[in-house]
């Protein structure tokens, strides 16, 4: 939880700017160094079996990839970088939550923060202080600045589908209702952050969840949201122009994109074209950057124009083809997409199992289920748009550890542990 509350903290321009370590990361090493002391104390295995095996699959790619880099410095950072993010901090989460009670103590820390940044994003749009967006600054972003966008839009995500799946659990009819309100009042900064990939990836996301829990559940919350939107767009006049030409450019991909559309469709033809020049370990860990150019169109443009939120107007290179399963396709291969996404998908397939036992069970853990398996979707579909990054990626990798938990922990179909 701390290491969640870290993250609730202004993030330094350098360490937005320049890719660096925040407090946060440093935070996370903490927790992992302490784990390893722990099971060297107790001299107990910390992971079962199955789990070893699936969350250190994405290892051996990575350091493959990190062996090919175009530098040792390059290799050596994305390797410490991916290993954070993909094997040692959901590793360590997953030992360190004991049972359901610490899963949702750390879930509602998530929702906590998702208001505490959604609030700050609200506030910026209305006083014109956040993001630059179409020469107005009122985008969203929370304290992450305008060098990291999709910092408060992912985290509020995150929020909107850990509070639904705690309103479609089975706890007392008061902590259901505090958790859909948290829900709906999170969904007016998700439309702020004016993030179409958030909002595609959460609609799936809660539209699977909504599956789970059932029909009837399904069609109660369906009709408090669209009441609420209602009462959004039409009360309060959340439906501006800029947000609705946004939404309306989901469907423009091909037919008169924006720059940021048609940047990112070079950028992924780059991807494929440096995968092709070394299909099974690719150009090498931080090496898409040095073979952008090499690979890329002439239709790419230098860069996106950043400013707004207390920051001065930059322009900030594109340095990653913002497509998660592209990224780690040019850099590390066919050997480590496979690695990482095997690993992805063997947590989803056990998450499901699971989800499915407690359904028709009497032993509870529903709630549980809804938030893993609706984070697991969201990543899975928002990394069709995005890719690590950012402050807010140490999140990422807690939300994997909640994920890995319910997926592999015996601990999750255990109930919870007396105190």
């Amino acid at each position: 939880m701390l290491l969640v509350g870290l993250l609730a903290l202004p993030v330094p321009s350098s360490g937005a700017d320049s890719g660096g370590g925040t407090i946060a990361d440093a935070a996370s090493g903490l927790v992992v160094l302490w784990c390893v002391a722990h099971a060297v104390r107790t001299a107990r295995r910390p992971l079962t079996r199955t789990a070893a095996v699936v969350l250190g699959l994405p290892v051996l790619g990575i350091a493959v990839a990190a062996v090919g880099a175009g530098t040792a410095s390059a290799g050596a950072t994305g390797l410490v970088r991916y290993l954070q993010v993909f094997v040692l901090v959901p590793a360590a989460v997953l030992v360190l939550v004991r049972d359901r009670r610490d899963f949702r103590l750390v879930v509602w820390s998530l929702v906590g923060l998702a208001l505490w940044q959604g609030s700050l994003g609200v506030y910026q749009y209305v006083t014109g202080t956040g993001a630059s967006y179409m020469g107005s600054d009122i985008r969203a972003v929370g304290t992450f600045g305008p060098s990291d966008v999709m910092g408060m839009a992912t985290i509020v995500s995150y929020g909107v589908v850990c509070a639904l799946a705690l309103a479609l659990g089975p706890a007392a009819l008061k902590q259901r209702r505090a958790a859909a309100v948290c829900a709906l009042l999170l969904i007016v900064p998700l439309a702020l952050s004016f993030s179409r990939g958030a909002w595609i990836a959460t609609a799936v996301a809660c539209g699977a969840q909504l599956a789970f829990a059932g029909a009837r559940r399904a069609l109660r919350v369906l009709a408090a949201v669209t009441a609420a939107a209602v009462v959004l767009v039409g009360g309060f006049g959340i439906g501006t122009a800029m947000l609705q030409e946004r939404i309306t450019s989901i469907t423009q991909v091909t037919d008169a994109p924006d720059q940021s559309v048609t940047d990112r469709y070079t950028m992924w033809a780059a991807a494929v074209d440096m995968w092709r020049d070394k299909p099974l370990t690719g150009v090498g860990l931080k090496a898409f950057p040095d073979h952008r150019d090499s690979h890329a169109s002439v239709a790419l443009s230098s860069g996106s124009d950043t400013g707004g939120a207390g920051a001065e107007f930059r322009r900030q290179p594109l340095l990653s083809p913002h497509n998660m399963y592209l990224l780690v396709l040019s850099e590390q291969g066919l050997l480590g997409l496979c690695a990482l996404a095997g690993s992805w998908l063997a947590c989803l397939v056990l998450g499901l199992r699971r989800l499915v036992q407690v359904r028709g069970g009497p032993g509870g853990g529903l709630d549980c289920a809804l938030v893993a398996c609706g984070l697991l979707m969201w990543l899975l579909v928002d990394f069709a748009y995005a890719d690590i990054g950012g402050p807010s990626t140490v999140l990422m990798a807690v939300v994997l550890g909640l994920v890995a938990w319910w997926a592999l922990s015996r601990r999750a179909l255990a109930g919870e542990v007396p105190r």
